[in-house]
């Protein structure tokens, strides 16, 4: 190589190791390279340190990666070559989409899934969470209850119903709903299947850095290797460590496919799946209490969260509040049979018993990463909750191993945001891209009788973040058309929006209450990643007559204690 005198550029490199230091480029495309290696790895610093093609990074990660003992293990590897490029461990939204994009870029891929019977014995097929015993059977059983509400808001409308009660059959819409999701189990294999991924039944757990154990339901043993692996295991319904809670009771794993009605039902817990199931229940016409220890919604608006509550409780819903389970004993059994809850006051010494014919628990979940072998792959976690921290690119502290979807450390437990997280993921990995999963401004809905959904900061965080004076919230309450002739929930739907005074009145939460939440908030979380003010709302013509309309004419800030009610369109 000739340098010229004002310019030098040294490559060092050895079949181990490319340690690759810019003194100012002098080959004659060495520009290029430059301009390759930000591509790759983002980082413009040197040194810039690659172990047997996997990027360590500068000086600072590479002594870390020497002191956690990974790049001794990483320069042991010189002449191995691997049965895949990527190794997908979990059949989620994530895991799946992150596979079929990895596959279609033109790499080897395997995805490994097993579902662990619940302490019921119940499992399902390829997808996760979302798809068997989440999204997908919450939002038709939803629906389910929605339709009763239709009709008994028909006869308003003149459609002439036999007067004697609708009953609901259980047992029909199960089978309905879970016909449904086997389609779509089906789909998913015949995709994998198409893309050539290799889909493997069977449980995954790390025995070395780039090794893992595969074990099938029988008990066999497979054992694989790849250059690259992606967590995307998701989570499980957290128990209670109470007296009888997995010989008798039920988490949201069990009850979408429960083979008969579940009757009178104590739902444990204040999460948006106990909101939502213990919502739909009641919508089908059961008996639904709902038992909660502090407040609802955690970590969601609490101004909102209380309305969907108060909803509830208009609605039929009794609520205990300030109660936990002690236990739980078997007073019959049977399809229901019957059960005695004993719960103990958070805020004294008294005690109360209940009977019911189901115990709903949904108390929150947990990262499934407690056993799969990261502590041999050298992989950290959060010892108090499992989850995993991940950089801005959903890497690990061991630099081939990502993680996505509910298990990271602070991000978002969606499925749209595993998705997105997992497609680009693939492409940065495998086709050069830079583009990074954004966690800003996701918008989600909770599907209570009355949906709420939401896009940005709850009023809580905002003035945490910004201060009460630098913010000002409008709010209105609205009464949809669809619920006048009916004459129901007058006045009860409810919208807020949450402006940053310094930023131009940037919208910066968004809260709706209201029917048909989940559309309404997908277009408005559009308009606020495009940073969305409120003069650009005032400026927009509404539709009318819609309930998204509300948000085009909101005059009245909190804090001028101003009137909120409608009086008609």
């Amino acid at each position: 190589m000739r340098c010229r005198a004002s310019q030098i550029n040294v490559f060092f490199t050895s079949n181990t190791a490319t340690l690759l230091t810019s003194l100012n480029c002098c080959l004659d495309d060495g520009s290029n390279y430059q301009e390759l290696l930000l591509e790759m790895t983002r980082q413009k610093t040197v040194p810039n340190v690659f172990v047997n093609k996997t990027h360590i990074g500068g000086c600072d990660k590479t002594m870390q990666a020497h002191k956690d003992g990974i790049l001794q293990k990483l320069l042991c590897r010189e002449n191995e070559v691997y049965e895949y490029d990527l190794i997908v461990i979990g059949g989620g939204s994530g895991g799946l989409a992150c596979s079929k994009e990895a596959a279609m870029l033109g790499k080897k891929v395997m995805v490994l899934d097993y579902v662990v019977p619940t302490p019921k014995g119940n499992t399902w097929g390829l997808g996760g969470t979302c798809v068997n015993v989440g999204c997908i059977p919450k939002k038709l059983m939803h629906q389910t209850a929605l339709l009763g509400t239709s009709m008994q808001d028909a006869r308003k409308f003149g459609w002439e119903l036999p007067e004697e009660t609708v009953k609901h059959n259980w047992e029909m819409m199960k089978t309905a709903v879970n016909n449904y999701i086997g389609s779509l189990n089906w789909g998913y294999r015949v995709a994998l299947r198409d893309k050539n991924v290799n889909y493997v039944n069977s449980y995954a757990e790390f025995i070395e850095p780039h090794k893992i154990k595969a074990t099938n339901k029988r008990g066999k043993e497979t054992f694989h290797t790849a250059a690259k692996f992606i967590l995307a295991t998701g989570e499980r319904p957290r128990y209670m460590g109470i007296p009888g809670d997995k010989e008798y009771c039920i988490t949201s794993d069990d009850l979408f496919s429960l083979p008969h009605c579940p009757g009178k039902t104590l739902v444990i817990g204040a999460s948006y799946v106990a909101l939502e199931c213990g919502g739909f229940l009641a919508g089908l016409g059961l008996d639904v209490t709902v038992m909660v220890r502090s407040i609802l919604l955690r970590g969601f608006d609490q101004d909102m969260a209380n309305r969907a509550g108060e909803h509830m409780e208009e609605h039929g819903v009794k609520f205990l509040r300030k109660y936990v389970p002690v236990k739980v004993e078997e007073l019959e059994a049977g399809t229901p049979g019957r059960l005695k809850v004993t719960a103990k006051s958070t805020e004294s010494d008294e005690t109360i018993e209940g009977e019911y014919n189901t115990v709903l628990i949904a108390v929150g979940r947990d990262a499934c990463t407690g056993k799969i072998g990261l502590d041999q792959a050298g992989v950290k976690v959060n010892p108090k909750n499992g989850k995993v921290p991940v950089n801005d690119e959903e890497q690990t502290n061991v630099p081939h191993i990502y993680a996505i979807g509910d298990i990271l450390e602070g991000k978002w437990e969606l499925t749209p945001v595993a998705i997105q997280a997992g497609k680009l993921l693939a492409r940065r990995l495998y086709a050069g891209a830079s583009l990074k999963c954004d966690y800003v401004n996701v918008p989600t809905t909770v599907f209570t009788p009355l949906e709420y959904g939401a896009c940005g900061h709850s009023e809580e965080k905002a003035i945490e973040l910004y201060g009460q004076d630098n913010l000002e919230v409008y709010h209105s309450l609205f009464w949809p058309l669809e619920f006048t002739v009916p004459n129901r929930d007058n006045n009860k739907c409810y919208s807020k929006i949450i402006c940053n005074k310094l930023d131009n009145d940037r919208v910066i939460g968004f809260h709706y209450l209201g029917p048909n939440a989940g559309e309404v908030t997908q277009g408005y979380g559009v308009a606020m990643k495009c940073g969305l003010t409120k003069e650009q709302l005032d400026n927009t013509i509404g539709i009318h007559p819609t309930c998204a309309e509300i948000f085009t004419t909101m005059e009245v800030t909190k804090s001028s204690g101003g009137d909120i009610t409608q009086a008609g369109c």
